[in-house]
């Protein structure tokens, strides 16, 4: 993986909080999104946490998690908030043989691929890259989820310390 694509992998991470979870003890690959609940984490990565051949979910659906005073929904999960309705899908396509730290990446970049990003990764143009992707991640700026969204300059400066470079 080039510098530049792994330090955007790392800018997303922190966008979504994964990465800089008080509880992660797996750099945010291993965060459930919880919201009102509190933090949580999962520690099995042989499927994505609320799937039903999740050990433990005993073949039923785990249901969503509350994550606002609203009432908003969400089985997201991982480093990047995978949300379920689209595991089997990459998991599939993918090939992917579970939940973990590598399938979570190359899901990720995956998604990024089929947004066409990975040119301006490449080739340093982060603002170009973050605004193609940023309908897939509710944190970058515009994705316009009514969530909290960062600053593109927050997101230069993680991705500028994860090694990243600007064209």
């Amino acid at each position: 993986m080039s510098p530049n694509l792994k330090a955007f992998l790392d800018a997303i991470a922190f966008a979504e909080g994964t990465s800089t979870s008080p509880v992660t003890k797996g750099n945010g690959y291993d965060v459930i999104v919880t919201g009102v609940k509190g933090p949580e984490i999962f520690t099995d990565y042989s499927a994505h946490p609320f799937a039903p051949e999740y050990p433990g979910n005993k073949g039923m659906r785990r249901p969503s998690n509350v994550i606002n005073s609203k009432g908003l929904i969400s089985n997201a999960a991982g480093r990047y908030q995978f949300m379920l309705v689209h595991w089997n899908h990459y998991r599939d396509l993918l090939k992917l043989p579970d939940f973990g730290p590598m399938s979570q990446d190359l899901w990720a970049i995956q998604l990024i691929r089929e947004r066409k990003a990975l040119p301006a990764i490449e080739s340093g143009h982060f603002t170009s890259a973050v605004a193609k992707v940023s309908n897939l991640w509710a944190s970058l700026p515009g994705a316009g989820y009514g969530q909290r969204e960062h600053r593109i300059a927050s997101l230069e400066n993680a991705y500028e310390k994860a090694g990243g470079t600007f064209a």
